[in-house]
C-alpha cells in the first residue's frame, strides 16, 4: 500500500508497511501512481505524452524510471507487503507489565474551563483529593507490576495537581527512597493550569519532573473565552508570566505548552506563533473533542480550514528553523530512521494494559479520559486488576481490530487512534473516531513532508 501526495513542492510517496518515504519528481510520480493498474507500455506512452516535450524526458529516461521503481519494489521498500496483523494480537496478550501510571491526585480544580472533558477536574463524581497513603500505595504497586522493566512513568495530573501539590513532592520522594532497593528509575510529569505555579513549583519541578505540561490555548480573548475561574475572569493574565518563568528556569526544554483550539479558532495557527512570539519553543495544540451539540465543537466546515492551518504552521516551522530560531509542534515529532518499533505502531499508546489511571481513592481505570465511567472501572491499587474483561478488550484493542483502518495508508503512525475518543464518538473502543482520522492524516502528512525538506535543504 502507497500513500501520495504533493505539498510545499515535494512529491511524496509513502510506502506503508515498510515506513520507505520517496521524494520523487513529477514523472516518477507518476510512473508510481499507475504502477500497480496498467501494463509497462502503457506507462510509457502516457509519460511520453505528458512529459515527452520536456528536454530530459524520453522513452529510455521511463524505462529507467520504470527498473528504478521495480527494484524497490523487489527491495521492499514500494508495494510492500503487510506482514504485521499476526502480531499484532499476540504481543499485548501476553504482556501484562505496566509502565506507566497518571496519578489523579486532585479531583477539584480552580478554573472552571468550558471544554473540560472532565467535568471541571470532578470526573462527573465527588470532588476528592488524593492522600499521601494512597500515593505511595500507587507507587508500590507500580513497582509490582512493572517486572524487569526499569524506567517508570508517574504522571501528576487532575483536575488540577498542584491543589495538592504537598501530597506530589511527598509521593515523589517516596518513590526516590526505593528506586535503588527496586531498581527502577522513576520519571515524574507534572500537567498544570498554571494558576497556583510559584517559586517552589517551578524548582521542585525541575529538580524532580522529568517534563512538564503547562495549558495554555494562545492568544488572550482565546486563551479567556474558555478558560476562566469560577467568578469568571480569564486566566491568561495571571498564567502567563508564570509559564514564561517556568519555561526559562527548565532552560527551554522538556516542558509543553499544552492548548486545545474549538471551533471558536480554527486559526490555531496564529495562537501558535502567538504563544512562539512569548518565547515558547515546545508546542502541542489539540483539536476539541466534545458532543457535536456543543457550540465549541469542530464542524464538517472547519476542515479545509483546519488543513490549511496544519500546512501553514509545517512551512512556518521550516522557515524558522532555516533562520536558526526552531519550535517543536508535538504533532510534527516523527523520526522516520528509528522508531518506534513495529509492535508501537501497532498497539499504540497502552492504556488499560502497560498505562492506566489511579483515582484519589485508588480506583484503577486505562487512562484519564475513561476516569468515572463505571463499565471501566478495573479494579484497584491493592487488589490490582480484577476487571479481567476491560483488560483483555484494551489488550485486543489495537489498529488491526479495526476493519476501518485495513486500508488506510497512516496506520502503523495512529496505531488506531485514541480508544476513549472512539469510544466516545462510537460507544466502542475499537471503533473511529472519524474527524480525528482526517486531522491526523493531515498532521502526518505535513510532518513527513517537513522530513523531507528537512533532509533535502541539510536542515
Amino acid at each position: 500500500m502507497v500513500h501520495q501526495y504533493k505539498l510545499n513542492g515535494y512529491n511524496i510517496v509513502i510506502d506503508t508497511c515498510s515506513g520507505a518515504v520517496h521524494s520523487v519528481d513529477e514523472v516518477a510520480y507518476d510512473i508510481i501512481e499507475m504502477y500497480k493498474t496498467h501494463s509497462r507500455e502503457a506507462i510509457v506512452a502516457e509519460m511520453v505524452a505528458r512529459y515527452g516535450h520536456l528536454e530530459d524526458v524520453n522513452e529510455a529516461e521511463i524505462e529507467e524510471c520504470l527498473d528504478d521503481v521495480a527494484q524497490l519494489e523487489e527491495e521492499g521498500k514500494l508495494f510492500s507487503k503487510d506482514i504485521y496483523e499476526g502480531m499484532a494480537f499476540d504481543f499485548k496478550r501476553t504482556n501484562t507489565v505496566i509502565k506507566a501510571l497518571c496519578l489523579h491526585v486532585a479531583h477539584t480544580c480552580n478554573l472552571n474551563c468550558e471544554y473540560c472533558f472532565a467535568s471541571q477536574g470532578k470526573y462527573h463524581g465527588e470532588r476528592a483529593i488524593m492522600s499521601f497513603e494512597v500515593g505511595k500505595r500507587a507507587i508500590d504497586f507500580l513497582v509490582e507490576h512493572s517486572g524487569s522493566r526499569r524506567n517508570l512513568e508517574v504522571d501528576f495530573f487532575g483536575g488540577e495537581p498542584l491543589m495538592n501539590w504537598q501530597v506530589c513532592k511527598d509521593i515523589v520522594a517516596y518513590a526516590r527512597s526505593i528506586e535503588k532497593e527496586k531498581n527502577k528509575n522513576f520519571r515524574f510529569t507534572l500537567t498544570t493550569n498554571g494558576v497556583l505555579v510559584d517559586d517552589d513549583v517551578i524548582d521542585f519541578a525541575n529538580r524532580e519532573c522529568h517534563n512538564v505540561v503547562l495549558s495554555l490555548d494562545g492568544r488572550p480573548h482565546v486563551h479567556d473565552r474558555l478558560r476562566k475561574d469560577y467568578a469568571g475572569k480569564g486566566s491568561y493574565e495571571t498564567i502567563v508570566p508564570k509559564f514564561q518563568k517556568f519555561a526559562e528556569a527548565r532552560e527551554g526544554k522538556d516542558y509543553y505548552m499544552r492548548g486545545t483550539f474549538t471551533h471558536h479558532n480554527v486559526d490555531f495557527t496564529e495562537d501558535i506563533f502567538h504563544m512562539a512570539d512569548l518565547g515558547f519553543t515546545e508546542l502541542s495544540m489539540e483539536p476539541v473533542v466534545c458532543d457535536p451539540s456543543d457550540p465549541s465543537a469542530l464542524t464538517e466546515e472547519d476542515l479545509p480550514k483546519l488543513f490549511e492551518q496544519y500546512e501553514i504552521l509545517a512551512k512556518d516551522m521550516l522557515r524558522r528553523k532555516r533562520e536558526g530560531k526552531p519550535i517543536t509542534f508535538y504533532h510534527y515529532m516523527i523520526d522516520l530512521r528509528n522508531g518506534p518499533c513495529i509492535y508501537k505502531r501497532i498497539s499504540g499508546c497502552g492504556s488499560g494494559t502497560e498505562y492506566m489511571a489511579v483515582t484519589p481513592w485508588g480506583e484503577l481505570f486505562p487512562c484519564h479520559q475513561f476516569v468515572g465511567d463505571e463499565k471501566y472501572s478495573m479494579g484497584n491499587i491493592w487488589d490490582g486488576v480484577t476487571n479481567e474483561a476491560v483488560r483483555d478488550q484494551f489488550k485486543n484493542c489495537n489498529v488491526y481490530a479495526r476493519s476501518e483502518c485495513k486500508d488506510c495508508w497512516a496506520k502503523l503512525y495512529c496505531s488506531g487512534g485514541c480508544a476513549a475518543n472512539a469510544y466516545h464518538a462510537t460507544g466502542s473502543i475499537n471503533g473511529i473516531y472519524e474527524y480525528g482520522c482526517q486531522l491526523f492524516k493531515k498532521r502526518m502528512e505535513c510532518a513527513v513532508m517537513m522530513q523531507v525538506a528537512e533532509e533535502e535543504e541539510g536542515l
